[in-house]
């Protein structure tokens, strides 16, 4: 979602997705060629939205940079929608991933706040029919704002998106991690969202473990589906449950990779963040989850 705010504003209005975590390819399951993307311009411009509690913004933005470092840019108080409303925001750039930050002081208009993502695209229009084409809808119709347009679009099993575009493109550098978007859906669901997925992104499937540790996802002693898959928006790991899932699992909407999980979770206790769960290791990997002030969830990993 991008802020409708003067051009010194810029790098606010950056909006997200998330090639560490994706895994390693099933041997029931070979990879899947990818097909082309024309709308793609990369994972740093892929931006996770994170809605914090009302006052928060200040002190989510300080505990995350106190845990994965970075830079983040000023508040400014500006529209982001297409009808009226008024947020703080601000945009944080760290080495495992990119977030647009808001924090709403109206009533946030429908269906904004159901977006887990921003996507930058080449060309907006082309994006919104690429969309159209691979069976996503679109729910928010493009808009312009002062330095570009933005569109939302929503794919089967109700996986929503912003597409957005600068009429001046921003310059980023590559993440040293690519994050995980992390999505949950149901056996109806999941075949319908690949196939409209797979062919908006350009992507492939990297992995498909139809019984995963699913003490990975909270319900040890069981198994899952867990699908990885790899595009030039990023990576994505599917999750496909029957629902049964316990707290925070399904609340989190990306995943993040890290060099040293026991380390990273030091430092996000000591900057306010919480651990709910874990560390828990299944399948060459650690895994935890973590609230950070303001309520944003997030999933951390680490090979092991």
């Amino acid at each position: 979602m991008k802020r409708k705010a003067m051009a010194w504003a810029l790098p606010v209005l950056l909006v997200a997705l998330s090639v560490v975590g994706a895994g390693a390819p099933s041997s029931a399951r070979s990879e899947r060629p990818a097909a082309v993307s024309t709308t793609a311009v990369g994972p740093q411009y892929d931006t996770t939205h994170v809605y914090v509690t009302p006052g928060d913004v200040d002190r989510f933005v300080a505990s995350w940079v106190a845990t994965f470092g970075g830079t983040h840019t000023a508040k400014v108080v500006t529209t982001v929608t297409p009808t009226p409303s008024s947020t703080e925001s601000e945009l944080v750039l760290s080495p495992v991933g990119t977030l647009s930050v808001f924090d709403f002081k109206t009533p946030v208009p429908y269906p904004f706040g159901t977006e887990r993502t921003g996507w930058l695209v080449r060309d907006l229009d082309l994006g919104v029919r690429q969309a159209r084409r691979s069976g996503a809808h679109v729910v928010v119709a493009p808009f312009d704002d002062p330095i570009g347009r933005d569109a939302v679009v929503q794919f089967p099993g109700g996986v929503n998106a912003q597409l957005y575009w600068h009429t001046k493109a921003p310059s980023y550098a590559p993440l040293e991690t690519v994050p995980d978007n992390r999505l949950y859906l149901t056996p109806d669901s999941v075949d319908g969202f690949l196939r409209s997925y797979l062919q908006f992104t350009g992507g492939r499937i990297v992995s498909d473990r139809r019984s995963a540790d699913a003490g990975g996802i909270g319900l040890p002693g069981r198994t899952y589906r867990r699908i990885a898959l790899r595009s030039p928006f990023g990576n994505t790991v599917v999750s496909v449950t029957d629902g049964h899932l316990p707290y925070p699992f399904g609340r989190e909407t990306t995943g993040y990779a890290v060099h040293d999980l026991a380390a990273t979770l030091r430092k996000a206790e000591a900057g306010g963040a919480k651990v709910l769960w874990g560390p828990y290791s299944a399948e060459g990997r650690s895994s935890a989850m973590v609230r950070f002030p303001g309520g944003y969830v997030a999933e951390l990993h680490a090979p092991r």
